[in-house]
């Protein structure tokens, strides 16, 4: 089978597309057939090895080398092949959720693993946009922060891959949302739901005044240092692009005062049910910049690369073109 080749640390230009074993299964696996990833920031992290909480994190990925040698943090796919103590899926059941080594035109998945059935009204290409920014919305602002209806909610980062969930689901959960993004994205943000966007390149968020209950920043770009003056009396701020001050910040806001950070990674397939009921219920939409065939890997990591994408970078699988 075709499949994306990482076999050291580097620019988009360290991928190369080859023919690789077809994988096989284990009792409680079932074989993807993958119709559609994604390029997430783990993904191309995970390429640079520029991996937050380094050391540590390179040490996991590997220090000299990658351990694993095919990304693809997103899939949806069409199960092939079932092991005999798989109950949950069975032959032709379309998946979406998180994928493992999803660069390839099959990957497997243990019964366990974050995948969920694809409504009828969603495409391959929608599906593998979901995981990823709509798990890490759900999981910081619901199960984390303890989102409640008429907070005001501030995004930092809205129109992008975990952004663009974050507006909804906020807006879901009853918040007043403020959006942060450039120019072009703003009317996007607005249709998203959110009730007031801030044009970073017009306007400091931070030096605004306003006062939110829960600031999150997607993108990393900003401080607690910063924000927490905008914060209300017991206002939360989360950073999911974790570093160790932030962690020192988490473990010290959670003993000392009322103001809490909160940092970390998300995975969590009751997250991914509730997203697959709100698609399902039309509540919930998907937004993709766009997408390129497995061939043009490269590409879609150096245009992903440079942080201005809007909503997801998605990658195809054409198996009569790629076989």
């Amino acid at each position: 089978m075709k499949a994306v080749i990482l076999t050291k640390y580097g620019s988009p230009d360290v991928l190369k597309l080859q023919d690789v074993e077809k994988p096989t299964i284990k009792e409680n696996q079932v074989l993807i057939k993958v119709h559609a990833t994604s390029v997430t920031p783990a993904d191309f992290r995970l390429r640079s090895g520029k991996a937050p909480l380094w050391p540590i994190s390179r040490m996991m990925m590997g220090f000299w080398k990658p351990k694993k040698n095919i990304l693809g943090s997103e899939v949806a796919g069409e199960i092939e092949e079932v092991g005999k103590d798989v109950t949950k899926y069975k032959i032709g059941d379309k998946v979406f959720g998180f994928g493992r080594l999803a660069y390839a035109e099959y990957t497997t998945s243990s019964e366990t693993t974050s995948l969920v059935t694809m409504p009828p009204n969603l495409s391959y290409e929608e599906g593998a946009s979901i995981a990823f920014g709509g798990v890490t919305s759900l999981h910081f602002l619901r199960t984390k922060a303890n989102i409640q209806n008429g907070q005001k909610v501030l995004i930092n980062g809205a129109s992008g891959g975990v952004g663009v969930f974050a507006i909804q689901l906020a807006k879901h959960f009853g918040a007043e949302v403020t959006g942060v993004c450039s120019t072009k994205n703003v009317d996007l943000v607005l249709s998203l739901g959110a009730d007031r966007v801030i044009d970073y390149t017009k306007e400091d968020f931070t030096k605004s005044g306003q006062i939110y209950d829960i600031i999150f920043d997607v993108v990393g770009k900003s401080s607690f240092r910063k924000c927490r003056k905008l914060l209300s009396k017991e206002g939360i701020y989360i950073n999911i692009v974790p570093t160790y001050g932030l962690f020192i910040r988490q473990f010290w806001t959670s003993k000392i005062g009322k103001k809490k950070v909160i940092t970390g990674i998300a995975s969590d397939n009751n997250d991914l049910l509730l997203l697959k009921e709100l698609i399902e219920s039309n509540k919930l939409q998907v937004i993709i910049d766009r997408t390129y065939p497995l061939e043009q890997t490269v590409d879609a990591h150096a245009y992903a690369e440079k942080g201005h994408k809007v909503g997801s970078v998605v990658i195809t699988l054409n198996h009569k073109r790629v076989s």
